[in-house]
């Protein structure tokens, strides 16, 4: 994050967790998290990934913590937050980005099993490790799920994940009244950001231009964009936002 000297300090004495956070869009928001100030709670599934990551944030002068968590894991779950309240005594922000994205199939055609990963992970595993979460969050804290441009308007080749995304914003929505005044519950929908995760649609050349296209920037997003726009919604600058979804997608079409 090149800019982090313009950048302020928003979360000073904060303690944020970041799931799925060793890479691409979970990473750039921990980094931009913890150049803001915070002690940043990272994971994945992955040892090895976590190390690295831990040492990259470490390298920028970022207070880290690294565990291992599958979020689809209850005992890994619980340990996540454990951990975290053990070390640091609380939470102030909590960021849901842990996703998967198994099949190309058609929904009609996606395998039983297919379907349970998908919704295990990118929905109800959002809610069971904010379960665990919930009863050390802090007067002021703060949620962010991170949905997808899919949640709007599914593409062909990401269907059931897109749904799976759109049950967010209805998650968002729910959360925010339930878990209010103390806590703010929001989203952010990313457009076509090329990582690892997102490979598969932005390795080819001409597939990657049409989504180009598709915005009005004429780019594609990074995951700087998207930590940016986190940050914002789990920052203090958005105390009064609440309930609500942040399309961070260049102008692609979402909604009216």
């Amino acid at each position: 994050m090149e800019k982090s000297h313009k950048i302020g300090r928003r979360f000073e004495g904060k303690v944020a967790i970041v799931t799925a956070s060793t890479q691409g869009i979970g990473f750039s928001i921990a980094e931009r998290l913890g150049i803001e100030g915070a002690s940043v709670v990272i994971s994945s599934r992955k040892q090895k990934n976590v190390d690295d990551a831990v040492e990259k944030l470490r390298g920028k002068g970022i207070e880290t913590f690294g565990i291992v968590c599958h979020v689809s894991n209850a005992q890994q779950r619980k340990n996540l937050i454990d951990k975290t309240v053990q070390k640091y005594g609380k939470i102030d922000v909590f960021i849901s980005n842990a996703a998967v994205n198994p099949s190309v199939d058609s929904i009609l055609e996606t395998q039983e099993s297919v379907l349970d990963k998908l919704w295990e992970v990118n929905v109800k595993a959002s809610i069971l490790v904010l379960q665990d979460a919930a009863p050390h969050m802090t007067k002021g804290s703060s949620v962010v799920f991170i949905s997808s441009i899919t949640a709007f308007q599914p593409d062909p080749a990401v269907a059931m994940y897109g749904v799976t995304k759109t049950a967010l914003l209805g998650l968002t929505k729910a959360l925010a009244a339930q878990m209010a005044p103390n806590t703010r519950v929001n989203c952010v929908a990313p457009g076509f950001v090329p990582t690892h995760f997102a490979d598969f649609l932005t390795r080819d050349a001409a597939i990657k231009q049409q989504l180009e296209d598709n915005t009005l920037l004429k780019r594609l997003g990074t995951t700087e964009d998207m930590a940016a726009a986190t940050a914002f919604l789990a920052s203090d600058d958005a105390s009064y936002i609440t309930g609500e979804t942040l399309v961070v997608a260049g102008g692609t079409q979402s909604r009216l």
